[in-house]
C-alpha cells in the first residue's frame, strides 16, 4: 500500500468520522458538486452536503450555453452531459409577431478553451481563421435532474471526497474571532425518521445552496429583485420549426422560451410579470393566459403539443421566480457564498450554469494549493476572492446584464421598449447575429462588445420609429430619439454598473 494511498484513507476516516476536511461544501447542485469535484481533483479532503440526494425536479438549469460545455470539459465532467438524452443545441431561433430570424453561434477559435488562436473578443471578421474554419460551438439542453445525478456521481466516486445527505441550518463560528468553522446541521435517524443535530467542519465553507439560500440573508445584504415567473409545461413530440434550436417567441404579453431536453420531451417556460392583467383571476389565472394569449402566439407547427400539454394536467404549472441579484464582495474569515444563493440573472438567455461553471474554473486556480496551502490562512484566501470578484466580471457581466436587458426588451412594458424591442429583431433580421449569439453563448468575454451592439439597436430602433412616423416631423422625432435613447441607457447602464463596476 503507498504513502498516497494511506494519506487518502486517513482523510476519507476523518471526514466520515469526524466529520473534518479541508473544505465543506454546502448543496450538491451545479456550482456545489463542480467546485467540490474541481477541489477535490487537486488533492483536497472536501465535504459534500446535500439535503435531498434523490433526483431533483427542476425547471431552470435545463439549457447550458456552448461557453458552459467548455467549462465543463475544462473541469473534467464533460461526460455529465453524455448518456442523458441530452439534446445539441446549435443556436436560437427569434420569433417575432409571425416572423423569425434564425442566430446560430459563431465559428471562434481560442475563446474560452476552443483553440489556441488569440482573438480580440469579437466574431465579426476580426479572429484569425484557420485554412479550414473551426466547428461552430455547440451548447447542450437535458433534463436537470438527469445532468445534477451525473454530477453527484462524480462526486461519489472520487476518493477526496464524502457525500453526506443532510439539511444545513447555520454557521458556526470561533468562540474568539468571527471566522467560520463549518456547519450545524440536521441528519434523518435511518431508524426514528427524527432528524438529529450534526456538525461538519472545514478550513473552508463553500455555501451554494441555490436561489432560495437559507444563509444569504445572514452574510449579504442585497436581495434579489423578483419581477416574474416562469411557468413550465412539458411538450411531448413537439414540432419546433428548427430543431436543434432554441426558440424565444415574441408576441404575448411576455417572452416564451421553448428548447428540447429530450428525444421526445420539449420545456416551455412562460413568462408571467407582476400582477399581469391577462393573467388575472377573473382572466383564468396563469393557465388562462397560457390558453388565450400565448397558445395562438405560438408557431402553428407547436401549438397542438402546447394545448395538449395543457389540457392533461389541470393545476397550476410548476414555477420558478425570475430573479436578478448582483454579485456582492465577500469578508467573512472561513466562508465564501457562490452559485445563485450569490449572483442571479433572468434565465431567459440560459445563462446561470456558465456563469457557475465559469466561476468554478476561475476559483479552483485562484484556491490550488500551488497558490493557497493551507485553506485556514484566512488573508490569503480573502485576497483569492476579492481577485475572483473582479476577475469573474469579464465573462459574467456580459452574460447577466444580456440577461436582464433582453428580458427588458422582450417584455416591453412601455411604448419606448416595444421600439427597443423592434429594432432589436430588426437589427437580427439584418444579420448581425455572430456577435450577439457569441455574447449569448458565453464565447466573447468583452462588455464593450456588448455595450457597442446593445446602442447599435437603439440607434435602429430610432430609425425605425423616424421611418414609421415620417422623417418630416422633425421636432417630435428628435423628442422620441431622445426617450428611446434614455429608455435604452436606463436599461442597460444600472445593469452594467452593478454587474461591472462594484
Amino acid at each position: 500500500m503507498s504513502a498516497t494511498t494511506v494519506v487518502v484513507d486517513e482523510l476519507a476516516e476523518r471526514r466520515t468520522k469526524y466529520h473534518e476536511a479541508d473544505v465543506v461544501v454546502v448543496g450538491a447542485g451545479v456550482f456545489g458538486c463542480a467546485i467540490a469535484h474541481a477541489l477535490a481533483e487537486q488533492g483536497r479532503s472536501v465535504i459534500l452536503l446535500e439535503r435531498w440526494m434523490k433526483e431533483p425536479n427542476r425547471i431552470v438549469g435545463e439549457l447550458m450555453q456552448p461557453g458552459g460545455v467548455n467549462s465543463l470539459r475544462k473541469l473534467g465532467l464533460g461526460h455529465c452531459i453524455e448518456g442523458i438524452d441530452s439534446i445539441p443545441c446549435h443556436g436560437f431561433n427569434v420569433f417575432f409577431y409571425g416572423q423569425d430570424v434564425r442566430m446560430p453561434y459563431p465559428r471562434i477559435s481560442g475563446l474560452l478553451g476552443m483553440g489556441d488562436e488569440k482573438t480580440n473578443g469579437s466574431a465579426n471578421g476580426s479572429t484569425t481563421r484557420h485554412k479550414t474554419e473551426p466547428p461552430r460551438p455547440e451548447g447542450r439542453s437535458f433534463h436537470h435532474g438527469r445532468f445534477i445525478m451525473q454530477l453527484r456521481r462524480a462526486c461519489l466516486k472520487h476518493p477526496n471526497v464524502s457525500v453526506f445527505e443532510t439539511e444545513a441550518i447555520g454557521t458556526i463560528k470561533g468562540e474568539h474571532n468571527p471566522e467560520i468553522l463549518g456547519v450545524e446541521t440536521r441528519t434523518v435517524n435511518p431508524d426514528t425518521g427524527d432528524k438529529e443535530p450534526d456538525c461538519f467542519f472545514g478550513q473552508l465553507t463553500i455555501i451554494a445552496d441555490g436561489y432560495a439560500s437559507r444563509f444569504r440573508k445572514q452574510y449579504i445584504r442585497q436581495a434579489p429583485i423578483v419581477r416574474s415567473k416562469f411557468y413550465a409545461l412539458e411538450l411531448l413530440d413537439c414540432e419546433l420549426p428548427s430543431p436543434g434550436f432554441g426558440h424565444v417567441v415574441i408576441g404575448a404579453a411576455s417572452p416564451v422560451l421553448l428548447y428540447q431536453i429530450g428525444s421526445r420531451e420539449t420545456r416551455v417556460l412562460v413568462d408571467v410579470p407582476e400582477k399581469l392583467p391577462q393573467a388575472s383571476p377573473a382572466n383564468g389565472g396563469v393557465r388562462g393566459y397560457m390558453a388565450n394569449v400565448v397558445l395562438p402566439a405560438l408557431p402553428p407547427s407547436v401549438q397542438p403539443s402546447f394545448r395538449a400539454a395543457l389540457e392533461r394536467d389541470s393545476k397550476i404549472p410548476q414555477s420558478m421566480p425570475n430573479s436578478w441579484l448582483p454579485p456582492t464582495k465577500q469578508s467573512v474569515p472561513g466562508l465564501v457564498i457562490l452559485g445563485d444563493a450569490m449572483n442571479m440573472r433572468h434565465p431567459l438567455t440560459g445563462g446561470g450554469m456558465t456563469v457557475a461553471l465559469n466561476d468554478v474554473v476561475l476559483l479552483k486556480d485562484l484556491l490550488a494549493p500551488a497558490n493557497i496551502p493551507d485553506l485556514s490562512d484566512s488573508a490569503a484566501v480573502g485576497r483569492a476572492m476579492a481577485t475572483f470578484h473582479w476577475q469573474r466580471k469579464r465573462l459574467t457581466a456580459i452574460i447577466n446584464v444580456l440577461a436582464m436587458a433582453l428580458y427588458s426588451l422582450f417584455a416591453a412594458q412601455n411604448a419606448e421598449l416595444a421600439k427597443l424591442q423592434r429594432g432589436c429583431f430588426a437589427y437580427f433580421d439584418r444579420g448581425v447575429v455572430e456577435d450577439p449569439m457569441g455574447l449569448l453563448g458565453g464565447l466573447i468575454p468583452d462588455p464593450l462588445v456588448l455595450a457597442y451592439h446593445f446602442f447599435s439597436v437603439a440607434f435602429l430602433a430610432i430609425w425605425l420609429d423616424w421611418r414609421r412616423a415620417g422623417l418630416w416631423k422633425g421636432p417630435l422625432l428628435l423628442w422620441n430619439a431622445f426617450w428611446i435613447l434614455w429608455t435604452a441607457s436606463r436599461v442597460f447602464l444600472p445593469v452594467m454598473y452593478r454587474e461591472l463596476l462594484v
